[in-house]
């Protein structure tokens, strides 16, 4: 079925839906303020098809009961249908308002009712407070509307109680259910992370076979890692998810290799924007660490947090109130990031200041060294590859004469490419390269070894 078919067959599905939700809801607002006989029971969802539709295919994954049906289709009633919201607007003439039992919000730029925990209650429930009670169950920690990120009642001010948060779905599965497209997010202020890319592939890393050793060791990691989760005895026994903390000199290694892990097992990489995520203000880093740990749960995403130590930095003694609350977002992410079960890699050039408690909670700690002569010799073959270089182009005397990263030498080839293309030939010379090289080393006040 292509995705034009997949549309046409989603959204017939959607408006049946729909259409059942909507005689529930007459239904149940009928037994309200008429004391007609209501079940839901006596109204049965529309039948499901394997196949036909992402939102069929989402019910049949969760094996979702008519309540649970219920709750997903009010998430996204809002987006679909609003105007079969608006009997909730009917007003209460004795106190000149809508029913409080109705629940719901009205926003300024939404002109719709927008539905809360309230308002799922009232229709599933009713006045039944045993029915009240076990809808509570559907916005747990252990559903999988939340373990799996699909919706979830949202608070605006502490002082709220849980049935006046809104029901809000999360965008990657409103994406799913209404288009059949999975969601990947673009950067925004929900979601500080940016995905990053690469035309490498693992063939190209050159690494010493110390650090290779460890790349490996993750790799096996993702090759088992659905093994692990779904083995009772392996769940039990071992940590979730997997930690690595990549750390050294600039230019190693260190970015590349967290991309090409995420290519060479066909997942996604985002690298936190940590200046986007901590905050001077109490409260807004861990809601920030939240939004994005929540989304990308079960996702199989790579999280990726560069120059880590203005975030996992260590604890201090606490001296002001200031310290206090550094001290608790530390605490918080230790829960978070054990709680993941993905992958996480940090990358810094400043290991010694990670606090200790991160560390402990490493399964790879990877030291990336400064390449020495033979996979400096490498990185410049790999990085000449397919341009136009003249025959007198040593790269083993470049890679015993200049002790650079690996990025060094890009900048050195790049820079070498740009002065040939001054020339008739637009031949790369080893004039072009040492001069490339001696540039690159001139900003870290370093020479050639000869």
């Amino acid at each position: 079925m292509n995705m034009s078919q997949l549309m046409i067959s989603n959204t017939y599905f959607l408006e049946q839906e729909m259409d059942w939700f909507s005689r529930l809801l007459d239904g149940r607002m009928e037994h309200y303020f008429q004391d007609l006989p209501f079940s839901i029971e006596s109204m049965p969802p529309p039948e499901i098809q394997a196949g036909r539709s992402s939102y069929e295919a989402v019910i049949q994954q969760f094996n979702m009961s008519p309540e649970e049906r219920i709750v997903l289709i009010m998430a996204l009633v809002p987006h679909l249908q609003p105007s079969l919201f608006d009997r909730f607007f009917i007003q209460n003439k004795s106190i000149s308002r809508i029913f409080t039992e109705f629940g719901g919000i009205e926003q300024n730029q939404h002109r719709g009712f927008l539905p809360t925990g309230e308002t799922v209650s009232f229709v599933i429930a009713g006045k039944d407070v045993y029915q009240r009670c076990l809808v509570a169950s559907y916005f747990g920690q252990d559903h999988f509307f939340r373990k799996e990120n699909i919706l979830k009642l949202e608070f605006n001010a502490a002082a709220e109680t849980f049935w006046s948060g809104k029901l809000v779905i999360s965008e990657e599965y409103l994406s799913f259910l209404v288009r059949g497209e999975r969601f990947e997010p673009d950067f925004n202020s929900q979601f500080p992370a940016s995905k990053i890319f690469t035309n490498l592939t693992i063939e190209d890393l050159v690494l010493s076979p110390q650090i290779m050793e460890e790349v490996c060791h993750i790799r096996l990691w993702m090759d088992h890692q659905k093994t692990m989760r779904e083995n009772p005895f392996l769940r039990k026994r071992f940590k979730k998810g997997y930690r690595a903390l990549f750390y050294g000199p600039p230019g190693t290694g260190k970015t590349l290799t967290a991309s090409l892990l995420g290519a060479a097992h066909d997942r996604s990489v985002y690298r936190i924007d940590l200046s986007q995520i901590v905050s001077k203000y109490i409260g807004e880093t861990e809601k920030n660490l939240s939004s994005i740990f929540d989304m990308a749960e079960n996702k199989d995403w790579i999280l990726f947090f560069d120059e880590a130590e203005s975030l996992f930095s260590k604890r201090t003694e606490v001296s002001d109130a200031k310290d206090k609350f550094a001290n608790q977002e530390t605490s918080y992410l230790l829960q978070r990031i054990e709680e993941f079960d993905g992958l996480i890699i940090l990358a810094t050039n400043l290991k010694p200041n990670i606090d200790r408690a991160f560390i402990r909670r490493f399964q790879s700690i990877v030291y990336f060294t400064l390449p020495q002569s033979k996979e400096r010799e490498q990185l410049w073959k790999k990085a000449l590859h397919a341009l136009d270089v003249s025959d007198d182009v040593n790269t083993a005397e470049l890679g015993r004469r200049f002790e650079m990263s690996g990025g060094g030498i890009n900048n050195a080839v790049q820079f070498a490419w740009l002065q040939a293309q001054r020339r008739p030939e637009q031949l790369i010379t080893p004039e072009d390269l040492e001069l490339g090289a001696i540039r690159e080393l001139s900003k870290e006040g370093k020479s050639s070894i000869s």
